[in-house]
């Protein structure tokens, strides 16, 4: 968490221009899946500079933004004044780290930050974000989602960025040599392919989970926690359907 902390702070002065050019049709997506409705409570996770939480907080939605970078969070506390937006909320916390009320929000976004965390802490964050959400609320996240090369999209994906670096000349040669060891020994990003995003998200009992290809390693994954709680046996796991209490049949 710490080097996270420091790595997103020596980026905050830079990070709101090189990331909204780049992700803008990422944080588009995001923004499509969440209803323009101004009594919305949501939760941005890895809010950044605010890509997300300030046109959130423009519809009028009250928006919780959250990043582990304390110059993340001042630099959207200052940009929300600046636009006159009294609806943002900033906490800086690791994403892993998070509690929050049951039953307290309509939405839980985030771009580009998930693929930081351990698989582990992704899928734990998943769950709880279903415990935070209302009967209704939806999970939106858009973010880097490729594997390792099993899929033809994956290894489209990492020949695109291999070539695009090694024109760079010898720059771009180091970084390839640098990016290849952090991805073969899953240092600082760790992105998951859709299909695994996918299973996250209904493993934690979400439904109708979506998940569309965007642009380049990006994609938005999309589900719904049901009106109903998912009942779910002592390990966490989801009951098959005959098993859960709703569908047995109590002999008299």
């Amino acid at each position: 968490m710490a080097c996270q902390r420091a790595l997103w702070t020596k980026r905050a002065a830079s990070w709101g221009k090189e990331g909204s050019a780049d992700l803008r049709h990422v944080v588009n997506e995001v923004l499509r899946n969440i209803p323009c409705d101004a009594s919305l409570d949501v939760l941005d996770i890895g809010s950044g500079t605010g890509a997300l939480s300030l046109e959130l907080a423009g519809r009028g939605a009250c928006v919780l933004a959250v990043d582990v970078s304390p110059a993340m969070t001042t630099l959207l506390s200052t940009e929300a004044a600046a636009r006159g937006l009294n609806n943002i909320t900033t906490m800086t916390a690791a994403a892993e780290l998070l509690e929050l009320q049951p039953l307290s929000l309509d939405a839980v976004v985030s771009n580009y930050a998930l693929h930081h965390l351990h698989n582990g802490d992704k899928a734990t964050l998943v769950r709880a974000a279903a415990t935070w959400l209302r009967p209704g609320g939806r999970l939106v996240i858009g973010d880097m989602m490729f594997g390792r090369g099993a899929s033809e999209r994956d290894r489209r994906i990492i020949r695109a960025k291999v070539i695009a670096l090694a024109r760079k000349g010898p720059g771009g040669w180091w970084r390839i040599a640098k990016n290849s060891v952090r991805f073969l020994f899953r240092l600082q990003e760790r992105p998951l392919p859709i299909e695994a995003w996918v299973t996250l998200l209904e493993n934690a009992g979400f439904v109708d989970v979506t998940a569309v290809p965007v642009v380049a390693e990006a994609a938005v994954v999309v589900g719904i926690r049901p009106a109903a709680p998912v009942e779910r046996s002592h390990s966490g796991e989801i009951l098959p359907k005959q098993e859960r209490m709703s569908d047995r049949t109590i002999a008299t």
